[in-house]
């Protein structure tokens, strides 16, 4: 990969420049897989990662029982919980419509790399992660913003194809093909 694909070099000053970049594919594809090798590899060129997950179902962190869920049940539209070692904030969207990436985004504190999961329909360069094994075609040909193909079947394409196990080179894709945060569609 060499020249082709640079190391990473984001800014590392207090004034941070935050990029992103999604993974999509189909389920079963190996998103999730490929972004947890990918953190520590990243972590240890010094680069500081969060990650944005989309959900496509209902979900809970909170617990029936727990203090903070009985405050979102009883209509806080938010609830920090704290302690020494993290802290959530949970927010209730009641009747509100779903908020766009870029407003999800907003909530992030600034780091070097957002790694999106999910939110295939937004409008953010991706790496196209493909499985042979699931079946599916791929989705680069009908999503302009998939700017390279990981699988575990490398092949001929007309944009960069890389093994899903080759998680050194697909951290130097990165760099070339993250999108700064400042310039993301503020709609999807």
């Amino acid at each position: 990969m060499g020249d082709r694909f640079p190391r990473l070099s984001f800014s590392s000053d207090t004034n941070k420049m935050t990029r992103v970049i999604g993974l999509s594919g189909w389920s079963g594809a190996g998103k999730t897989t490929l972004i947890v090798r990918l953190i520590p590899v990243l972590r240890q060129r010094g680069f500081t990662v969060s990650t944005v997950k989309h959900a496509h179902h209902a979900f809970d962190i909170d617990q029936p029982g727990k203090d903070s869920y009985e405050h979102r049940l009883a209509g806080a539209q938010e609830v920090l919980v704290a302690s020494a070692s993290r802290w959530a904030l949970m927010h209730e969207m009641r009747e509100a419509a779903e908020p766009s990436l870029a407003e999800l985004l907003a909530h992030l504190s600034a780091v070097d790399l957002v790694l999106i999961e999910g939110f295939k329909r937004d409008s953010h360069p991706k790496i196209e992660v493909h499985r042979a094994a699931t079946g599916k075609p791929y989705l680069y040909p009908d999503d302009p913003f998939i700017r390279a193909v990981a699988t575990d079947q490398p092949e001929s394409l007309p944009l960069p194809c890389l093994s899903l196990d080759d998680v050194e080179a697909i951290a130097d894709l990165l760099h070339e093909i993250a999108m700064p945060l400042a310039d993301l569609p503020q709609r999807g």
